[in-house]
């Protein structure tokens, strides 16, 4: 039975142990050890300093509570701020002209432009960055945070403690100053009493004490984040003890009114005191200066603006849109002010302003002295440079004498010169100018035209005119002789009617009138807005 026993023991042990195995690579059961010889429960989250009481470490935990999947490929390394790798001893090809770098191109460089690149000298060639590339996960990408040295703030805090110390440095010494400038006074003054005197000194020696003694008299002590209420932490109490509270300046109970709730008092609780030794004067006070003024002003303006109807204006709809609003309200109204003061001065001048010297007359007169000839190039003398960027400038394509994006109209850039919006065409001139002109006007009175052809009232009735301009039959005939014959009546008549000494005495005339004639007429006659009326004999 032993022997049974014994084996049975030891199946169970092995059973056991092959389930802890399974556990462990499930991640169900503890994997590690810590220092003092524990297993640690991978349910527990090791960003934790201790457990949680509700937390029972013999069971498996909830999986959310621990990052059960990780990416081993994940890396909390950052880029190696301003870290340089290979140091070349002569230019290479492709490298940038200015510093020799092959990890960046020239305009992109950093560095001070060099009078003579690294390309020409071979000389002082810059080491190369160190480029390097992670794979962050979905919340490494969005982390506003990743890459944050903390080391970094305190340097921040290390100079705003300097500054404090050197401003309480600065007061403590100027209160010095003046308390031995006091004390100075009042040894000479032979009527001071000798316990002014002793008043004096000792407020001397208070001012001398080291303030970094007194410096904790504020300190609060609370507990925070412990089972208890947590670690002890100073927080500062920004109230000045020696205050007086506003409720004990005035102990009459006709005084200003003093609400406990809201720890308000609007009215002046002392009106007939000293201003100049008054610490507190209501909180009616700051209602009209600062910023409260300024939001008085904008409720103001809204309200008004919704009263006259102009715009649709709610502060507590839309504030942002009522405060802008209010801004745009305020530039038109000072640019008013400024173009009535502008043609005011323009009108009468302005005599309390004294005329200024010209500039050119201030910053145009130099010590070195330059000769140019006729054609402006300089012969004696050296003209002094205008400084250019890496990039390119003044360069004219295509006849242009402009650069693009130099002219703008109806929302579209294009060349001063030719005022053209299409980029890179052949520059055309001021004839290019009139031409389009010429085609906008043609356009427009295109358009007039068709706009009063529409608006002509009903349709027009067409009528079947004779030749000559009356009503005359469908199947009207003209004989050919009979119109040569009344045409040669017709330029006799007009050669009589020029020269009235070939007329006849006695005159007969005939009233009927035939189609022939009536045609002949109208060939002959003059038509006033014939344009080729002067050409005819």
């Amino acid at each position: 039975m032993a022997t049974s026993s014994v084996g049975f023991k030891s199946r169970e042990e092995h059973r056991k142990k092959q389930e802890l195995e399974e556990a462990r690579k499930a991640g169900l059961a503890p994997a590690e050890i810590d220092e003092e010889g524990k297993e640690i429960n991978p349910h527990i989250p090791q960003y934790m300093s201790s457990a949680p009481w509700y937390l029972n470490t013999e069971k498996p935990s909830l999986k959310h509570q621990r990052k059960w999947k990780s990416d081993p490929n994940y890396t909390k390394s950052w880029y190696d701020r301003g870290a340089r790798t290979f140091k070349a001893d002569k230019y290479r090809k492709g490298a940038c002209e200015n510093c020799g770098a092959m990890t960046h191109s020239t305009k992109l460089c950093i560095e001070r432009p060099r009078k003579v690149g690294a390309k020409w000298t071979n000389k002082h060639i810059s080491p190369d960055e160190k480029i390097e590339s992670f794979e962050l996960d979905y919340d490494g990408k969005r982390d506003r945070w990743n890459g944050y040295d903390m080391n970094q703030y305190a340097r921040v805090i290390e100079r705003y403690e300097a500054r404090d110390e050197a401003r309480r440095k600065f007061l403590k010494e100027k209160q010095l100053k003046k308390l031995e400038e006091k004390s100075k006074k009042q040894r000479v003054d032979e009527e001071s009493s000798d316990d002014d005197d002793e008043d004096d000194a000792l407020k001397l020696d208070e001012a001398k004490v080291d303030e970094s003694k007194q410096m904790d008299f504020a300190k609060v002590e609370k507990r925070v984040r412990t089972t208890g209420g947590g670690s002890t932490g100073t927080v500062r109490n920004l109230r000045i003890r020696e205050d007086t509270a506003k409720y004990l300046l005035n102990l009459d109970v006709n005084s200003a009114y003093y609400d406990p709730k809201t720890r308000s008092m609007r009215e002046d609780p002392l009106p007939n005191a000293n201003p100049n030794e008054k610490f507190y004067a209501g909180d009616n006070q700051y209602r009209m200066t600062g910023q409260a003024l300024d939001f008085k002003k904008l409720n103001v303006h809204a309200w008004e603006s919704f009263e006259k109807g102009q715009a649709e204006i709610n502060m507590q709809a839309a504030p942002s849109q009522a405060e802008l609003l209010f801004k745009n309200y305020k530039a038109a109204k000072e640019k008013l002010k400024k173009q009535m003061k502008e043609t005011i001065m323009e009108k009468y001048g302005n005599a309390a302003s004294k005329e200024e010297i010209p500039r050119e007359l201030l910053l145009g007169q130099s010590e070195r002295e330059v000769e140019y000839d006729r054609c402006g190039r300089v012969i004696k003398g050296m003209e002094s440079s205008v400084p250019k960027s890496k990039y390119e400038e003044d360069v004219y394509i295509n006849n242009h004498t402009s650069v693009w994006g130099s002219w703008w109209k109806d929302h579209q850039w294009g060349y001063k010169c030719c005022q053209q919006t299409i980029k890179n065409s052949y520059c055309t001139g001021v004839a290019g100018i009139e031409a389009v002109k010429e085609a906008d006007d043609l356009m427009k009175t295109n358009i007039e035209r068709k706009a009063n052809c529409c608006e002509m009232s009903g349709p027009v009735t067409e009528k079947r005119l004779a030749t000559w301009g009356s009503e005359t039959q469908e199947d009207l005939v003209l004989d050919e002789k009979k119109l040569a014959e009344a045409l040669k009546k017709e330029d006799e008549r007009k050669r009589e009617e020029k020269d009235e000494r070939k007329r006849k005495y006695n005159v007969q005339w005939n009233d009927q009138v035939t189609p022939e004639e009536m045609e002949a007429y109208r060939m002959k006659r003059m038509h006033q807005d014939d344009p080729m009326k002067n050409f005819l004999h």
